[in-house]
C-alpha cells in the first residue's frame, strides 16, 4: 500500500504536508544548485537510494534549496494535485535530466567524451528554460528572473538547468569532484586550498574511509609473524 499524503497550503502559500512518511531533509552541500540536484540520490548509482519518489518530494527539495519562492511552491502544489498525470511526467522528466547531468559531469571528471544524447537532452531543456528568463529591474540595478510560468510543473528544474549551463561553461568546472567513497557518487565543488578534497563530507564518507584504513592497518599488523609471538 502506498503512503497516504495530503498537501495543504498555509496562508503564506507554503506547502504543509500531512503524511505518515516524514519529509526528507536533503543535503545541500554540493556547492552549487545543479550538484545538489544531482545528489538527490543517496549511495552509488550502482546501488542507489532514491530520494525523489513523487512530485511532492521534488517540491520539498525545491523549497529546501530555495529554488522558488514559497508562494510559488504553493501554486505548483495545487497544480500537481489538480493534474496528477502531468505531475508524474514532470517528475520522470526531472529524474531523466538529473541522471544526464550526473553522466555529463562524471565524464568531465574522468576526462571522457560525453554521450551526445545527454548533451542533446541538456540543450533541449536549456532552450525551454531560457525562454522563460527575463531581465528585471531591482533597487540595486538589474537581475535575472523567471516569467510567470502559467503553472508549468517543470518550473522547479529551470534554475537547475541554468546552474548546470553556467558551471559547464565556467573555469570552475575543473573543481567538480566525485566522492571517493566506495558507496557514494555525490558530486561537489572542491574549494579547498590545494584542490585535494576527496570526500563529499568528512563527517560521513571521510570518517568511514579513515575507520576502514585504521581497521585494515591493525588487521595487517595482527597477521604479521612478529605480532603472533
Amino acid at each position: 500500500m502506498g503512503v497516504k499524503s495530503k498537501i495543504t497550503l498555509s496562508e503564506a502559500g507554503a506547502v504543509t504536508e500531512t503524511s505518515d512518511r516524514a519529509e526528507y531533509t536533503f543535503d545541500l552541500s554540493g556547492g552549487l544548485l545543479c550538484l545538489d540536484f544531482v545528489n538527490t540520490v543517496s549511495g552509488s548509482r550502482a546501488r542507489p537510494t532514491e530520494r525523489l519518489h513523487s512530485h511532492r518530494d521534488l517540491l520539498s527539495w525545491a523549497r529546501q534549496a530555495r529554488v522558488v519562492a514559497e508562494d510559488e511552491i504553493g501554486r505548483l502544489a495545487r497544480e500537481a494535485q489538480r493534474r496528477p498525470g502531468d505531475a508524474a511526467r514532470a517528475l520522470d522528466d526531472a529524474l531523466g535530466l538529473r541522471e544526464a547531468l550526473f553522466r555529463i559531469f562524471t565524464a568531465r571528471i574522468e576526462l571522457r567524451a560525453n554521450d551526445r544524447a545527454d548533451l542533446h537532452l541538456l540543450n533541449v531543456w536549456l532552450s525551454r528554460a531560457l525562454a522563460h528568463q527575463r531581465i528585471a529591474e531591482t533597487p540595486d540595478g538589474f537581475a535575472w528572473t523567471w516569467d510567470d510560468h502559467g503553472g508549468a510543473l517543470e518550473r522547479i528544474v529551470w534554475p537547475v538547468i541554468r546552474s548546470a549551463a553556467d558551471l559547464l561553461t565556467s573555469p570552475d568546472l575543473r573543481r567538480v569532484r566525485r566522492c571517493a567513497g566506495p558507496t557514494c557518487d555525490w558530486l561537489f565543488m572542491d574549494t579547498s586550498r590545494n584542490h585535494t578534497r576527496r570526500w563529499c563530507d568528512m563527517d560521513s564518507c571521510g570518517n568511514r574511509a579513515k575507520a576502514r584504513r585504521y581497521y585494515e592497518r591493525h588487521r595487517a599488523h595482527a597477521n604479521t609473524p612478529e605480532s603472533a609471538d
